[in-house]
């Protein structure tokens, strides 16, 4: 056994948290009951749940029955190598070649460790047999998602009648917050989607329609990795089977789960042994993804005896003077963990609370502190502004331009919604199940001459004899796209080969795309680039479902199909809304706009649930500064409704989140508009002659 010098970084909470439990005399392993641990912003807790990992494995249990969900592959990935570095260096670090030997081993065992998404996946595919569900279904993207919605809605005539019917990306959203909220559909639009409320019916025949279209086509989308997981423990044999594959659980971020997943997890460890759950209630800011915040407020009580509590307070990334402010500020929410930060790092100075005449006042403002910060040696990628929603940032981007401040907003095209990447996974997704027809309708329409209606008779020959891909032969193409025809069908018989190896299989099919690539699109070049990126992803899984799998549920990001060139520049500021910007840190930061109005939305005022979450939100922007913080309140609001040279405004009230003891924790300061100083006097003003005025006036009468 190892000695517990991994330990001593940390301090007297992280190591309780770490060591909850005690090892199991026989046999070896650790035995502990459920665990919430309370991790405050900036408190160390991916150190903290990776050192858990870590102790587990070090006193026996074995890495292969660990199952680590997080929200993100990246962020598994990232668990797994802090867990492998402390393993390694409670063995000796690399002075012993069999210390260093173990841990390789631990996490090349590791392998339960991803996004409930993906971890959903693997289990169904395990399952799939007592599911009746097609092993070798696939799983498809949003945008694949919303197309089927699509096509169903236009075949029930929806699209066509009289009165706004809901399209197809806000049907798909209606039918993803009634699924992961397990809420009556009636519930999901008087709640969520009032306008839709005299839909139910119609919408109730589109989702059928919808899942009964996925089911003969042996396709999944995100949410049906949930539900189907959700209903296979429902079982009480099938749950009682998929929980002996795993001793322990642990579950990042556990305030973003939704009702499913927090059912999900209860289903696996109903008396909670095992269970390690890190999160923090005060960053719960995703309902509008049906995220439940009750499941960490009520994880304690859910078992019986009740779970243990251990709150991580040390807060390393800001210092005492922000922490003041955002304790305030969580002071008066009403359900919380009680908890309050202290800094790791000196007192540093009070967070900003600036005052400015309007928006136009606020870009102008905002701009001469960045400069002055990169004066001081504060790089812009170090600053960043925050915002309640995308169109805030909208002055202030052009006074950037202005000023010649290169930024970076937060956003963007996902890579699989880069046109040729769908393409060529278009052709894979159809090889892995021969009845995807949305991927079969896609790739049969690259051929010349392959328009919609043609592409559809030949999917509907496939669906006549059950997707089997000899039925391409019954296909008559016409003598121009004889050969591309002939071409493809040879590709897919090729690729639907079961011995055919996984590697190898991307180079097969882009020598095929190449000339319809080059043929369909410009920036063929860049284009290119992508599906190098992808080829190499490739080679990181073990097979063609496993990639098609990951890749759609985490993919990277697209770096040709964006709107316009990348700027290149030595340096960029960064501008984010609140919510993308949730896990980051910079040392200045300037939140923008806090007023009654953007924190809280106007739109998030209706419901007191709802009121508290933007105050999380506020609480999730004011910790991400680690030395300045300024909070910008502009005073007067133009209205929308105006000429556009109007000056009709609305003065804007001071958030409701912003209270005297918050306000005595910031220092406040007034700023007023160059452009709004006093006018120069004009030559020669003296010396003009006087007019009666009054006179003139009362001569009109």
């Amino acid at each position: 056994m190892p000695g517990a010098s991994y330990l001593d970084s940390l301090n007297s909470a992280q190591k309780k948290a770490v060591t909850y439990g005690e090892a199991v005399a026989e046999g070896g392993g650790w035995r502990a009951g459920p665990l919430l641990i309370i991790a405050g912003a900036g408190t160390g807790k991916t150190m903290t749940i990776a050192h858990r990992v870590a102790q587990l494995v070090l006193h026996g249990a074995d890495p292969s029955r660990l199952l680590l969900l997080t929200f993100t592959r990246r962020a598994a990935l990232e668990m797994r190598r802090r867990a492998h570095e402390i393993v390694r260096e409670a063995f000796g670090g690399g002075l012993s070649a069999s210390g260093s030997g173990k841990a390789q081993s631990v996490l090349q065992r590791l392998q339960w460790a991803g996004t409930f998404h993906a971890m959903g996946n693997r289990l169904l595919r395990l399952y799939a047999r007592h599911l009746k569900l097609d092993p070798a279904y696939t799983v498809i993207d949003r945008a694949d998602s919303a197309d089927l919605v699509d096509d169903i809605r236009t075949q029930l005539g929806f699209a066509g009648k009289d009165q706004r019917f809901p399209r197809k990306d806000t049907c798909l959203a209606i039918y993803s917050w009634r699924i992961n909220t397990q809420r009556s559909l009636r519930d999901t639009l008087e709640q969520q989607f009032p306008w839709c409320k005299g839909w139910e019916e119609d919408l109730t025949r589109l989702f059928r329609g919808y899942v009964e279209r996925k089911q003969r086509y042996a396709l999944l989308d995100y949410d049906d990795l949930l539900l189907y997981w959700h209903l296979m423990m429902g079982e009480p044999q099938i749950a009682q089977a998929v929980s002996k594959h795993f001793d322990h659980v642990l579950v990042d971020e556990y305030q973003d789960t939704n009702r499913l997943q927090g059912d999900i997890l209860y289903a696996l460890r109903p008396d909670g042994s095992g269970v390690t759950v890190v999160g923090d209630d005060a960053q719960a800011i995703y309902s509008f993804r049906a995220a439940a915040v009750e499941n960490i407020l009520q994880f304690p009580q859910r078992y019986k005896p009740h779970a243990e509590i251990v709150t991580l307070a040390q807060n390393y990334r800001s210092t005492q003077g922000l922490l003041d402010a955002s304790n305030a500020l969580m002071a008066e929410a009403p359900k919380q963990f009680r908890k309050h930060l202290l800094g790791a790092r000196g007192s540093g100075g009070r967070p900003v609370y600036v005052t400015l005449d309007d928006m136009a006042a606020q870009a102008e403002y905002v701009c001469g502190e960045i400069l002055k910060r990169r004066e001081a040696g504060v790089l812009l990628r170090r600053q960043a502004v925050l915002f309640r929603h995308g169109s805030a940032s909208d002055l202030l981007e052009v006074e950037l331009a202005r000023r010649k401040i290169p930024f970076v907003k937060y956003g963007g095209l996902k890579f699989l919604e880069a046109a040729h990447i769908k393409d060529l996974l278009a052709v894979l997704r159809w090889a892995d199940n021969p009845h995807n027809s949305l991927a079969a309708f896609r790739a049969l329409q690259l051929l010349p001459g392959m328009g919609p209606v043609n592409a559809r008779k030949c999917v509907e020959l496939l669906e006549a004899q059950s997707g089997a891909l000899a039925a391409l032969e019954g296909y008559k193409p016409t003598q121009a796209m004889a050969q591309d025809f002939a071409k493809l069908r040879t590709l897919m018989q090729e690729l639907s080969e079961r011995e055919r190896p996984w590697p190898g299989q991307i180079r097969q099919v882009r020598d095929w795309y190449q000339p319809h690539l080059e043929r369909l699109y410009e920036q063929v070049h860049t284009r290119r680039a992508d599906l190098d990126q992808l080829e190499q992803l490739s080679s990181q899984y073990p097979s063609r479902e496993r990639f098609l799998t990951e890749l759609t549920l985490d993919p990277p990001h697209a770096t040709s199909d964006l709107a316009g060139s990348a700027l290149h520049d030595e340096d960029y500021l960064v501008l984010s809304t609140v919510h993308s910007a949730k896990g980051m840190e910079w040392d200045s930061v300037y939140v923008l706009n806090v007023v009654d109005g953007s924190f809280p939305s106007e739109f998030a005022t209706s419901r007191q649930d709802l009121i508290e979450e933007e105050r999380r939100l506020l609480y999730v922007a004011m910790t991400r500064a680690r030395n300045e913080l300024q909070l910008c309140v502009p005073l007067r609001f133009p209205l929308t409704q105006q000429a556009k040279n109007g000056d009709a405004h609305v003065y804007g009230g001071r958030s409701r989140f912003v209270n005297d003891k918050m306000l005595k924790c910031m220092e406040q300061i007034g700023y007023q508009s160059v452009s709004a100083t006093e006018p120069v006097a004009l030559e020669g003003a003296e010396r003009a002659a006087t007019v009666d005025v009054a006179a003139r006036l009362k001569e009109m009468w």
